[in-house]
């Protein structure tokens, strides 16, 4: 089926159909981003960033007919490419494209009869996530780390990085004995500390059952799965760095 002609109708269908475009978008925006610079040419016609609910992305020229099918991405995103710092032309992409999901989402609402209950269960589910514009200039985590330290995040046991890997051979020197209703009251804090931390690929929240590795340059932390990096591998990385930062270069 055409992702684009896709039409959810129920509030849990359009939110699925909002978390698949936002996916593609910060995909864009974050591990993709050197690919995305390259195809926004500013030589070339308006440009637009879709995503899709298949979790995939693509610049292209806008729809042809008029009115459009689904309301349209912002056009000319390619011109202002060259003519600002890339974080700055990224984070406004990356606001209008947040604008772009509310806008499909409310369009669904709209078209298939939500009633006020609807579209306020709609909102409430879209706000948990943080924004595509969060995600991408870090205030997501600068707002969890107003709640947690640094080093609190480096003493996390299922995270990985080299500042991680210093705490644990700390963690290693004797401690001593717990009751177990000690151990279980530890291992709640951690949870309450690191629940909200952010990957600043997918955007979604940390789990204690996922493996997680902290940017040394950044200091944003991505799921080992969205930055394809394993366990085994993370041990031989003397100093990560995320694909965004890898892909940074001086620009004309």
């Amino acid at each position: 089926m055409d992702s684009r002609t896709y039409n959810p109708r129920t509030v849990e269908e359009v939110f699925r159909d909002f978390k698949g475009r936002r996916a593609g978008l910060i995909k864009a925006l974050t591990t993709d981003v050197e690919d995305f610079y390259n195809q926004c040419d500013p030589e070339k016609e308006n440009l637009c960033l879709y995503g899709f609910p298949s979790e995939q992305w693509e610049v292209n020229l806008p729809a042809e007919e008029v009115p459009p099918e689904l309301p349209e991405p912002v056009l000319g995103i390619n011109f202002a490419r060259d003519g600002m710092q890339e974080k700055d032309w990224l984070s406004l992409v990356a606001v209008h494209s947040d604008a772009w999901l509310l806008a499909i989402a409310f369009y669904f609402g709209a078209r298939f009869g939500f009633d006020k209950a609807d579209r306020k269960r709609l909102f409430n589910m879209i706000n948990e996530l943080p924004t595509i514009f969060e995600v991408v200039t870090g205030a997501a985590k600068k707002q969890v780390k107003e709640k947690s330290s640094v080093s609190n995040h480096s003493g996390s046991k299922s995270k990985s990085s080299s500042k991680a890997r210093a705490s644990e051979s700390q963690a290693r020197q004797p401690k001593p004995l717990q009751s177990k209703e000690e151990d279980e009251e530890l291992d709640d804090q951690d949870d309450d500390e690191h629940g909200e931390t952010l990957c600043g690929a997918c955007g979604e929240h940390y789990g204690t059952d996922e493996f997680w590795i902290c940017c040394d340059i950044c200091e944003k932390w991505f799921h080992g799965k969205c930055v394809k990096i394993t366990p085994a591998r993370a041990e031989h990385i003397k100093q990560y760095k995320c694909p965004s930062c890898s892909n940074k270069r001086a620009r004309p």
